[in-house]
């Protein structure tokens, strides 16, 4: 899955996104609630990702399951 805003984009594997545990660690652990979990699953909150301040939290909690896609510059934070 991945979400596009006009900055930043998000991405999650396929695989994590139906992670019940990595879905309510991730809405705990972003400080602008990019993340929510519905269902026991990663949702992305679509009007919060240009919110993204890259600290670094999801893709340091999900190595490779979770990265931030700077649009404007090309650069992809993951762990």
């Amino acid at each position: 899955m991945r979400v596009d805003a006009t900055f930043i984009a998000i991405e999650v594997d396929d695989d994590a996104v139906s992670d019940g545990a990595l879905a309510a660690r991730l809405g705990e652990i972003c400080p602008v609630d990019i993340f929510a979990q519905t269902d026991g699953r990663v949702a992305v909150v679509e009007e919060n990702v240009d919110e993204c301040i890259l600290c670094e939290m999801c893709v340091r909690e999900a190595p490779g399951r979770v990265r931030v896609h700077k649009r404007y510059s090309g650069e992809v934070l993951e762990g």
